[in-house]
């Protein structure tokens, strides 16, 4: 299934005392570098949020607007990087081959590879809905976990823009209006780093690289 890849690394980290949750390490691999990972098979991708470092080779890149205006504006962010990205390397406008559908990932889940392709597999079987939305075991909903139609996200960002502004508003209001499927995925795939405590029971090494 054809889609691109907007992760979500902008934060203030404000529980963490401002370390970048993007340059925290599980398993050998910083948070953010394990989010491009779990995006692989995206035709783009683009990373929102301060300089990143060093990204594999075709990596776009955005800020939201203004710095740290929450995630919602982050995803306009990076809606607005994969339509306008310059020009591809046979010259033609990049938006000509962008795909329908957008994976939306926050860094800060050490396992969400775990939850793509079982989202994948659900939106490719119900293509006349907006989307997948990663449900945990406990039952709680993660949109920064979710694979949503390009054109209806769209839709609803430059509503919401217009109606009462981007800046730090709910990811849930934003996306209220779209037919989205609930999608259980796998124990701890959508377990974040919010806290000290998070990054120690998910085995987070708080040291950075």
């Amino acid at each position: 299934m054809d889609f691109d890849a907007v992760i979500l690394a902008g934060g203030k980290s404000s529980r963490l005392g401002g370390v970048p949750k993007a340059q925290l390490r599980y398993d050998g691999a910083t948070l953010l570098e394990r989010a491009v990972a779990a995006a692989r098979g995206a035709g783009s991708v683009v990373v929102v949020g301060p300089d990143p470092g060093t990204l594999p080779d075709g990596t776009l890149t955005a800020r939201e607007e203004p710095p740290f205006a929450g995630p919602a504006a982050a995803i306009a962010a990076g809606l607005l990087a994969l339509g306008h990205g310059g020009e591809t390397q046979d010259g033609e406008e990049p938006s000509t081959k962008h795909a329908p559908w957008v994976l939306v990932l926050a860094c800060d889940m050490p396992l969400a590879a775990a939850a793509v392709p079982v989202l994948l597999r659900e939106v490719a079987g119900h293509q006349d809905t907006d989307g997948a939305m990663s449900v945990s075991g406990d039952g709680r909903k993660q949109p920064l976990l979710g694979i949503y139609r390009v054109s209806a996200l769209q839709r609803e960002v430059q509503a919401a823009g217009e109606e009462r502004g981007l800046v730090n508003a709910a990811v849930f209001r934003l996306l209220a209006r779209l037919d989205l499927q609930a999608v259980p995925v796998p124990a701890g795939s959508t377990d974040d780093v919010d806290t000290w405590d998070d990054a120690a029971a998910l085995g987070v090494d708080g040291d950075l690289p």
